[in-house]
């Protein structure tokens, strides 16, 4: 049974001082071996302080985003290789917004996949169409483009790993959400092409996240679908109590 993933994404938001405090009111509030793996992606000035602040407690930190290159003249990226050596485990990668303002494609979304394995970071991979391509019937043709190129290259073992986000991008910060039954539908699919690029067995390893304006009084109808493993929530992580009714709500789905 794949163990579900609740991962807040506090985009830019919050300051050193909030973001500590916030995992300082979470982390005796997440049960010792819970159910479901609990993460904060944070924005990479605070990943040192709140992973200490993390540190015995099960609330694992994460990174927004990361270069793929160890080092280099990369003004202003963050570093693979850094993120590793200050233990942060898990890293967001390909986010709508980053593909959308910050130029991130599926090319280098394929080498940052890669970059993390070389450094023992679990990625976040994010998926989605927009509105337009919804509602031209293009979310297959889409979402196959993503994670066809976004996989290109990784095993068997590598793949299993990966944990995909899948966020319609017509849903993300906009207060509308796809219901449980499409979102499920379009998680499935995701499911069907990792079978078609590795085997069933890889297929039903990996942990299918479903974001877009997800909050605690729909996350439980999501839950309960049979493809979706969790849930990479943005404006309701910023708030210690919302976000732990969606852990909770992860936990009641085991």
């Amino acid at each position: 049974m794949r163990k579900p993933i609740i991962a807040g994404n506090w985009k830019m938001n919050k300051t050193h001082e909030e973001a500590v405090s916030f995992i300082e009111d979470i982390k005796e509030k997440v049960p010792a071996g819970s159910k479901v793996d609990t993460v904060v992606c944070a924005p990479a000035l605070f990943l040192k302080s709140m992973n200490d602040a993390s540190e015995g407690s099960d609330v694992a930190v994460g990174a927004q985003t990361m270069h793929f290159e160890d080092n280099g003249a990369f003004t202003g990226e963050i570093s693979p290789e850094a993120l590793a050596d200050l233990s942060i485990p898990y890293v967001i990668i390909g986010h709508s917004e980053r593909r959308e303002m910050f130029n991130e494609t599926d090319d280098s979304v394929n080498k940052k996949l890669h970059a993390a394995f070389n450094h023992k970071l679990v990625p976040i991979m994010c998926c989605g169409e927009t509105l337009e391509e919804r509602e031209s019937d293009k979310t297959e043709s889409v979402v196959r483009g993503q994670v066809e190129k976004g996989f290109a290259g990784l095993s068997k073992e590598q793949a299993a790993q990966v944990v995909v986000a899948y966020e319609p991008i017509w849903a993300i910060g906009t207060g509308k959400s796809s219901t449980a039954k499409d979102a499920n539908e379009t998680c499935g699919t995701i499911r069907r092409i990792l079978s078609e690029l590795y085997d069933q067995e890889t297929a039903e390893a990996v942990r299918i996240q479903y974001g877009g304006s997800v909050k605690p009084e729909n996350i439980g109808g999501y839950m309960a679908m049979e493809h979706i493993d969790g849930a990479l929530v943005g404006g309701a992580s910023l708030k210690p109590d919302a976000f732990l009714q969606l852990v909770e709500a992860g936990s009641n789905e085991q």
